[in-house]
């Protein structure tokens, strides 16, 4: 089977944009799924570990994605996602940078620029310093935009949320993609927040929406609000009724013959009676929503307050969904922060489909999620924005793509590296797993590198199938040093049955298998009197260092204090060993700054368990506990 490599359009819009390291995205490769959890209150959704539109179309299930959004829309794209999104909301980091750009945003470190494939001296690197970090940020987004366009249906819409820092490159950079006579609106989302004492330049309250859709041919519908102070359900029209033939308020004669149009009408429709206070003769169906948009950022005091800074309000969501798309619309956002575009699009009865990279992210907006469909499933009935009472869709599957976590089954190790490689399985065979052009493939277990005795194991199968010439490719995550010089002088004495290896963390023709391992910390815990001395020694991410070595991006950023990597401290005193009770917590004010790292804190006389939770950028949790 050949490589799985996805083929791209060309962008052919323009104006363009021009940057230091552009490049159009001619193909991308493909990672599997790994399946994580579903929730299915209903108990009656299908568990599917590799999921593709034809599995689903019948039969809908949300999808959930913990991944780099890249690699998400590539997998979406190898299987059969093209071209069936109705709808694309992305909320995309407005900052420059690769550690915006994996939205590992590392505290207090400064970029170290190299530039790839170009030829740049010192001085020059130096002089054209401060563009660097906007020419990763250009590329990043080019390359999303160009996979959302090929996701986007014949009909399908996309709303890019900007702000006017980089709203005017964004803009030219949809033209290319999507081209200039696509551009619908450039929305204006205003909003009410304190900016403190602003001195020198108006206070900024409003971002940018861009609104863009791949075709002629797509849903919209015209949105009224109200001119009055009334809410959705109006007031009733008593107010200004006299009596039958005279109005009162303002602006309004003493009597009115348009009034008495609505009258007459009334009386057509209830038998000839005549209204009385109480009838309802006339709604106001308001003004037609224009391009710009006054809804008030999420109160910090409600209820549906993430935590997540840039949480965007759920009334912003509601108009773009129900603006332009129908019922049962299939929604994509694949920067999902806090899960907003996700729960609107449960709550208006639209399929969804979230990405984040962000583990934080994944588990804020299953909580979110879980309690929407909670309260949906009640009853066998479901409570759904604007009247709408046709069931929703009531399961989520939560998926990880290229971060996987491999202590599990070989069974399902080795399925994944099948779908990988695109390797052919050959069940009937008791020792290699499948083929992969002319050659036999064996997988080693990934629980362990490639050694030197599975090279033995391999050669003692061969010396029983004397009639076999093909040559062995092996998969493995590592291998050993002494694996290459062994294989190299195998080679040179076997002009048959030669040996090669891919090894998935490495290999660039398939593109680096990332292994999820857990972020580990050295915490020093001790007593001194009533006082807990507490001192973090030690704290690394390894998937943070993974996401940062990525060898194609322009920007290397090192890692001076491992406390970068942290995002909050919490600690427990006396924990129980059940409930985290928060009695101290290090949350950092500013992005620039680092945790504390040390901490003395009153302790109960008696011996007592002291709980220390360490949070990483990426959301993952490390939990030390000792008894003193």
């Amino acid at each position: 089977m050949e490589e799985k490599r996805v083929k791209i359009a060309e962008a052919k819009g323009r104006p363009m944009l021009h940057w230091v390291g552009k490049k159009p995205l001619d193909f991308i490769k493909s990672f599997p799924a790994q399946l994580v959890e579903v929730f299915d209150p209903t108990r009656k959704a299908r568990q599917i570990e590799n999921p593709t539109f034809e599995d689903l179309k019948e039969n809908w299930q949300n999808l959930l994605f913990h991944g780099d959004n890249k690699e998400v829309l590539g997998f979406l794209l190898a299987n059969g996602f093209r071209g069936k999104i109705d709808l694309v909301y992305i909320d995309p980091p407005f900052d420059s940078g690769a550690n915006y750009i994996r939205k590992v945003e590392l505290r207090g470190t400064k970029k170290k620029v190299e530039i790839e494939g170009e030829d740049y001296s010192a001085v020059e690197q130096i002089q054209y310093f401060d563009i660097w970090s906007n020419d990763a940020y250009f590329q990043f987004m080019y390359e999303r935009l160009t996979l959302l366009k090929e996701l986007l249906s014949d009909e399908g819409v996309i709303f890019l949320h900007c702000d006017p820092k980089r709203g005017h490159y964004l803009k030219l950079i949809m033209d290319e993609i999507f081209g200039p006579d696509y551009f619908r609106n450039e929305i204006v989302w205003h909003y009410m927040t304190y900016q403190g004492q602003v001195k020198r330049y108006f206070p900024w309250k409003h971002d940018t929406i861009l609104f863009y859709t791949k075709t002629d041919n797509y849903p919209f519908k015209l949105l009224k609000k109200q001119n009055f102070e009334d809410n959705i359900d109006y007031k009733r029209w008593h107010r200004y009724i006299v009596n039958e033939n005279e109005i009162r308020g303002d602006n309004y004669p003493e009597t009115d013959s348009r009034f008495d149009v609505f009258i007459d009408k009334w009386k057509e429709e209830n038998g000839g009676r005549k209204p009385t206070k109480d009838d309802v003769i006339y709604r106001l169906e308001g003004f037609t929503v224009d391009s710009v948009w006054d809804i008030k950022v999420e109160d910090p005091k409600s209820l549906n307050r993430t935590g997540y800074p840039t949480q965007k309000p759920e009334e912003l969501l509601q108009r773009i969904i129900e603006s332009a798309s129908e019922k049962k619309a299939l929604v994509l956002d694949c920067f999902m922060g806090s899960g907003t575009t996700q729960v609107v699009a449960q709550h208006m009865n639209r399929r969804w489909i979230g990405v984040d990279i962000n583990k934080g992210s994944i588990q804020t907006t299953i909580k979110r999620l879980q309690k929407v469909i909670q309260e949906q499933s009640k009853n066998g009935k479901q409570k759904i924005l604007n009247g709408d009472t046709e069931k929703p869709c009531l399961s989520f599957a939560h998926y990880k793509v290229n971060d996987y976590d491999l202590q599990l089954l070989r069974t399902e190790a080795i399925e994944l590296a099948v779908q990988h490689i695109g390797i052919q399985r050959t069940k009937t065979d008791t020792f290699f797993d499948g083929a992969l052009g002319k050659n036999l493939v064996k997988i080693i277990d990934f629980n362990h590198p490639l050694t030197l005795l599975d090279l033995q194991l391999i050669q003692d199968e061969l010396k029983k199938r004397p009639d076999e010439n093909r040559n062995i490719t092996m998969v493995c995550l590592g291998k050993e040093l002494a694996v290459d010089p062994f294989i190299e002088d195998y080679n040179k004495k076997h002009p048959v049955n030669k040996l090669e290896v891919i090894e998935l963390r490495t290999d660039k023709k398939y593109g680096k298998f990332l292994i999820h391992k857990p972020a580990q910390a050295k915490v020093s815990i001790k007593r001194k009197g009533e006082k807990a001395q507490i001192e973090i020694k030690d704290f690394i991410s390894p998937s943070i260092i993974e996401r940062l070595n990525d060898e194609e991006k322009l920007i290397e950023i090192k890692i001076p204090d491992f406390r970068s990597m942290i995002d909050i401290v919490l600690i427990d005193t006396d924990y129980n060993r059940k409930v985290f009770n928060i009695t101290y917590s290090d949350v950092p004010e500013k992005k620039k700054d680092l945790v504390e790292g040390k901490y003395e804190l009153d302790i109960p006389k008696k011996k007592t368990t002291i709980a220390v939770k360490i949070i990483d950028m990426l959301g993952e949790e490390v939990l030390i506990n000792e008894e003193i």
